[in-house]
């Protein structure tokens, strides 16, 4: 872990050089395109705000995230959601929403469509229906129309019998020259099949299920070949993420590893061209000397 801290401070310095001369507000406002991986602990959320200043809430992190979530999104001047999207039913993923649907008005939901059987799921389902929130069923290699400016794909989501963490919802968001890979909790053999499906190259990657021995594998790492890596786990977590090939793999792609357990709030602000990273953490707090 001492090392995996250090590697991603190096490369946090070197992409702030980097970018350092660019013409984007470096006190973390509104620029263009605003995508934010909101620390939920073990879980994800991520608010995209887009260059149309549309907001798009891509999961809400476990139940008792909730109210952070919603007090994120109020420090953000978000008055309303646009699209909500709840890549997999599982607990991590929709926990918090129920709290976030009954704090904001959602225009509408894209759903993976995948059911499950918790009490979770059930208060999720139970506050879409009380706020009477239009749904929609991914569909994979959609495009989600909400900004003419920038594109989403649906790059996977629930087909068959696929178990909950493969039918999650996979999204690529392409803004001008710069384009992010969201993979969810997708596994390996999700991933190959997008391999053959789709150009995965990506500058900027959310890792796949928090880190975890089931995804990112070499192969498929170097398809997408991302300048920068945003890990989504709690540092006390029961699971081992993220696991030590999966760091070793980002390594070995000389990409910059971001994880919110260590940065905390993490922000990406890019004009299409060029991005900046913002965090709320520095890194070097939680290094031991000696």
């Amino acid at each position: 872990m001492q090392r995996y801290l250090r590697v991603s401070f190096l490369t946090m310095l070197l992409v702030f050089l980097v970018l350092a001369g660019s013409d984007q507000n470096v006190h973390g406002e509104q620029t263009e395109l605003d995508v934010h991986f909101i620390d939920v602990g073990q879980g994800d959320s991520i608010l995209v705000q887009t260059p149309s200043d549309k907001n798009i809430l891509i999961d809400g992190g476990p139940p008792e995230s909730g109210k952070e979530v919603v007090a994120f999104l109020e420090e953000h001047n978000v008055e309303k959601i646009d699209l909500l999207i709840a890549t997999h039913p599982d607990i991590d993923h929709i926990g918090g929403l129920t709290r976030v649907m009954k704090s904001f008005e959602v225009e509408r939901i894209i759903d993976s469509g995948k059911i499950h059987s918790t009490k979770t799921y059930a208060t999720y389902i139970s506050q879409i229906l009380k706020q009477r929130i239009p749904v929609e069923i991914a569909k994979q290699n959609a495009l989600i129309q909400i900004d003419p400016r920038f594109k989403v794909r649906i790059l996977n989501t629930h087909t068959g019998n696929k178990d909950n963490n493969g039918s999650s919802i996979a999204l690529k968001i392409s803004f001008k020259e710069t384009d992010f890979l969201l993979m969810g909790d997708v596994e390996k053999e999700q991933e190959k099949k997008l391999l053959k499906r789709y150009n995965l190259q990506s500058e900027i990657i959310k890792v796949a299920h928090h880190g975890s021995g089931t995804s990112t594998t070499t192969a498929f790492l170097e398809e997408v070949n991302p300048e920068l890596a945003i890990l989504t786990y709690s540092e006390k977590n029961d699971y081992g993420h993220p696991v030590e090939r999966v760091i070793e793999n980002l390594i070995k792609v000389n990409a910059a590893i971001y994880s919110t357990a260590v940065f905390g709030d993490i922000t990406i602000s890019s004009d299409g061209e060029s991005y900046l990273i913002i965090t709320e953490k520095n890194p070097t707090d939680n290094l031991k000397v000696g």
